[in-house]
């Protein structure tokens, strides 16, 4: 498909939004207090169940375009997308630590990026060298201090490995399956598409409440549900859940649909740079050389990616 330099623009832009939407996860740790991860997650994936029936409602026209399969696999990917990606991610950081599940995720824009261009050979491998090796480089700096901390006497680090693996492994099925039926149906109404996934991880995470219940993992009932004890976890669980499950997954799935995997593969890198200037900022600091480094490299290899990947449809648009 031959996209205008318009809508080239327009996919680029809605995938930084949704990176920099996606990057307010990682200030969950600064705001949950006394509160567990577990509480926030499940606020946050209540809220985005919340809202994605009532733009199922609003939108529930829109679903006749739709059959029982595309609802189906809509669930699914927002079962494997939402829920399944960060309960791996939570649990690696639990089994081995807050450093090694970072850096395994890391390797998601360059096998995203590897995979799209396998799939679809939407760039010259040679052209795609220069910008794979500046986003590895920038994850590579921005993980070194993570490695050279690391200590890896653990009887518990396999299992965060494992975990950590499967959250890459989740990531990816995900992308594929979703710029998948993307492509399949090009004239899909994305906002409910964005719906049904949202729908599709709470049903997930209902499912998986008893479990976490059994466990113990949940302090919310102990601590107080009452807006007085909980009422700033409440407001940013509903922020979260707004702008990182709904405008982040909304703007990603038109970034899919109007970029290659291979481009949007290298853009998801960018959710690194977020996280970490989201990071700088909460913490009050500003990056160190190193940091800053990793940080040019990152936008460095996406903009190149970009760049490269624009002026070869512009070439198959002229020899059309």
């Amino acid at each position: 498909m031959v996209l205008s330099p318009a809508s080239w623009i327009f996919g680029v832009a809605s995938a930084f939004f949704a990176t920099a939407c996606w990057a307010l996860n990682f200030v969950t740790p600064y705001v949950t207090g006394a509160y567990s991860a577990y509480d926030f997650i499940l606020l946050r994936f209540l809220f985005s169940g919340a809202l994605g029936l009532l733009l199922l409602a609003s939108f529930r026209q829109r679903l006749a375009n739709l059959n029982r399969r595309d609802i189906l696999l809509a669930f699914t990917l927002g079962t494997i997308g939402y829920t399944g990606y960060f309960s791996c991610i939570m649990a690696g950081v639990m089994f081995a630590g807050p450093v090694i599940t970072p850096a395994f995720v890391g390797l998601v824009p360059i096998l995203l990026a590897l995979l799209g261009n396998a799939r679809k050979r939407a760039l010259p491998w040679k052209k795609l060298a220069i910008p794979l090796c500046l986003v590895a480089g920038g994850l590579s700096l921005a993980n070194l201090s993570v490695f050279s901390s690391l200590t890896l006497a653990s009887s518990s680090l396999t299992t965060g490995v494992a975990f950590s693996l499967g959250a890459v492994a989740l990531w990816l099925l995900f992308s594929v399956f979703n710029q998948n039926a993307l492509e399949r149906k090009p004239d899909i109404h994305l906002g409910t598409w964005t719906a049904l996934m949202m729908v599709g991880a709470c049903i997930s995470l209902l499912l998986l409440f008893p479990f976490g219940l059994l466990h113990g993992v949940f302090k919310l009932f102990s601590l107080g549900m009452d807006w007085h004890s909980a009422g700033s976890l409440y407001a940013w669980a509903f922020s979260v859940a707004t702008l990182s499950s709904l405008a982040g997954a909304w703007a990603w799935n038109i970034a899919s649909h109007r970029l290659p995997m291979v481009v949007t593969g290298q853009l998801i890198s960018l959710e690194t740079l977020f996280a970490t200037a989201f990071g700088l900022i909460a913490e009050g600091r500003l990056p160190t050389v190193q940091e800053a480094c990793a940080l040019l490299m990152l936008l460095s290899g996406a903009a190149i990616a970009v760049k490269i990947a624009s002026s070869t449809q512009r070439s198959s648009t002229a020899r059309l």
